[in-house]
């Protein structure tokens, strides 16, 4: 029951347009995912497969969110309007994690054994992220939206862009209530090229004005 009213309250506490408790457990598709998921995962780890199975279904075709039974979920997991969203059978979620709708947790082939990511605690997941392979996520770290990420993530950081490339947050453990936002977030790359078009300018300014000087 503790772990069931946290979850209400992480969503009160992340979701603006969340107005109660109440609200929260009648209308949001991610709670409905996540209550169903506890009860398949029951049924998954006493060998009860197609019980576990058929809810993970049922909340699949309720939901628009698939959770294998076998998967593992921390406490106070937000999913935020979450369709699309898909968690494999061997991945692993940390306690405080938000993911948004069209995120996968995946695979990359028929491997067996550990073969679906580890997110760890306090992990921002965006909108249309895949993260594939049987790697971790590093404590607070943020995975840009539509970010491919294929590698492990080293804790506080951000991966950006197709196929991810990671960035270091001042090694910090960011403030995850206030810093939800998975838009805002720095692409290392386009800095870099800011930057050397500023050095240009420069160059070219110094062109100009040395030809001036000798005419």
């Amino acid at each position: 029951m503790g772990n069931f009213r946290d979850t209400l309250k992480a969503y009160k506490d992340r979701d603006p347009a969340a107005r109660s408790s109440l609200e929260v457990f009648i209308l949001y598709s991610g709670v409905h995912a996540t209550i169903n998921h506890w009860i398949a995962h029951w049924f998954w780890r006493r060998r009860l497969r197609f019980i576990a199975r058929l809810v993970s279904q049922w909340s699949r075709f309720w939901t628009g969110i698939e959770i294998h039974p076998g998967a593992k979920i921390g406490k106070r997991l937000v999913i935020d309007h979450g369709m699309g969203i898909v968690i494999g059978e061997t991945a692993e979620i940390g306690d405080d994690c938000l993911l948004y709708q069209g995120v996968t947790l995946g695979g990359t082939g028929k491997d067996q054994g550990k073969r679906h990511p580890t997110l760890g605690n306090h992990v921002l997941v965006g909108s249309g992220a895949k993260v594939l392979g049987p790697f971790t996520v590093g404590d607070n770290s943020r995975i840009a939206a539509n970010a491919v990420v294929l590698k492990a993530v080293p804790a506080g950081s951000t991966a950006v862009g197709v196929p991810a490339r990671v960035v270091r947050i001042d090694g910090e453990r960011t403030d995850f209530v206030c810093r939800v936002d998975q838009v805002d977030i720095t692409d290392p790359l386009t800095v870099e090229l800011a930057a050397i078009k500023a050095q240009l300018e420069l160059i070219e300014k110094r062109c100009e004005e040395r030809r001036h000087e000798t005419v």
